[in-house]
């Protein structure tokens, strides 16, 4: 039963992780103005990617977000393809969606793809090493800490990567505006990933609930004994 309770809890994890990984790869191309600042609309549904991250490596591991990781990098180049295959295919004459509506909103997504595809792959091993280097000096104190920690260094690395090859190589944006965009882009994420702190402790509460506060612990603490062990 507590076996069966832990794939469910990594099945819907894995469930918000994959969605909204490609989620901000088909919205990432709509570029919103806040105030003064530019930023992607992808700034919406990336940071509940990291949220997930942080609650799967607790429980899981490095296998555990490595895994979702690749599955969610295959779902995107899946989605990639799915794209190209309808900007070859004309549009009906009695299409509401005409084939230069289709190819300026999924053209550039697919631009988005490329950047953004790099960047989580890189942004996200940079945040699993360092979510476990503050966990072996945290212990199972400070979730915030590590949370917070392995999401700022690795958003930084993932907004400036996406930025540059999404919008600023392909010349749709100028290098100041690369520049002006991912700075502001990444305060954005950090604020909001501070913010949604709160979410990760409910996370942890929810499934302490669904599998009991003992086994989960004890799911922790088995975790960060064979990942510190390597």
């Amino acid at each position: 039963m507590l076996k069966s309770k832990k794939h469910i809890v990594y099945t819907v994890l894995a469930a918000f992780f994959i969605t909204n990984a490609v989620l901000g790869e088909m919205i990432g191309g709509k570029l919103i103005q806040i105030g003064p600042f530019t930023m992607s609309m992808g700034i919406l549904p990336w940071p509940i990617v990291f949220l997930a991250t942080d609650i799967i490596n607790e429980y899981f591991g490095k296998q555990g977000v490595r895994r979702l990781t690749f599955l969610a990098a295959i779902m995107i180049l899946y989605a990639l393809i799915i794209i190209f295959l309808g900007m070859g295919i004309p549009a009906s004459s009695i299409s509401p969606v005409s084939d230069e509506q289709y190819r300026g909103v999924f053209g550039q997504s697919m631009w988005i793809i490329a950047g953004s595809l790099t960047a989580f792959l890189t942004s996200q091993f940079v945040d699993v090493f360092i979510f476990w280097f503050l966990r072996s000096k945290t212990g199972n104190k400070k979730i915030w800490l590590r949370a917070t920690g392995s999401t700022a260094i690795s958003q930084l690395i993932d907004t400036f990567i996406v930025g540059g090859i999404a919008f600023w190589l392909p010349g749709k944006i100028s290098f100041a505006s690369y520049l002006n965009m991912s700075a502001t882009g990444y305060t954005a994420k950090l604020l909001l990933a501070v913010l949604l702190t709160p979410l990760i402790y409910l996370g942890h509460k929810l499934i302490h609930g669904y599998i009991g506060p003992a086994e989960s612990e004890d799911i922790i603490d088995k975790t960060a004994e064979e990942e510190l062990a390597q």
